[in-house]
């Protein structure tokens, strides 16, 4: 009877997890390639004034060592003067900064475009300024906006 609880609670969690998850990681499907997509946010990144830091192309580190792994690429941008603010309120905010976007693809070709929502961090980094969750704020509504730039056809 113990185990039957206990498997009973771990699947609440566990689906309450699942549940909430699009709190945490944004993710949009799309119907363009990962190259027009990628093309897309890294033009979008530059003419929204941020700056491009480059690609880290899981993929081709996998192939590297003589592994397979379906197109995982992740554009890393950001705002210098945000992101020192951001690492004033409290350094471990440079763990998740510069701001990334992963571009992903299966081997079925479906193409997808995911981030951290920032206003995560609030919470995994003890925010409470009020000019810091402003900054959070804003960050969201950039990504937000890169993102539905770059999967739009």
């Amino acid at each position: 009877m113990k185990y039957l609880f206990g498997l009973a609670i771990s699947l609440l969690l566990f689906s309450g997890c699942e549940q909430h998850k699009e709190a945490f990681i944004k993710v949009y499907s799309t119907e363009n390639s990962v190259q027009t997509v990628e093309k897309r946010l890294i033009n979008r990144i530059k003419e929204r004034g941020l700056h491009y830091y480059g690609l880290f192309d899981h993929s081709q580190k996998a192939k590297e060592v003589g592994l397979r792994l379906p197109i995982k690429r992740v554009v890393l941008f950001g705002n210098p003067h945000f992101a020192t603010t951001l690492m004033k309120c409290n350094a471990s905010m440079g763990l998740d900064l510069p701001l990334r976007v992963l571009i992903s693809s299966t081997y079925e070709g479906e193409v997808s475009v995911s981030y951290t929502n920032p206003e995560y961090w609030s919470l995994k980094h003890n925010i409470k300024d009020t000019t810091c969750l402003r900054i959070l704020n804003k960050a969201s509504m950039a990504l937000d906006d890169l993102s539905s730039y770059a999967i739009e056809k």
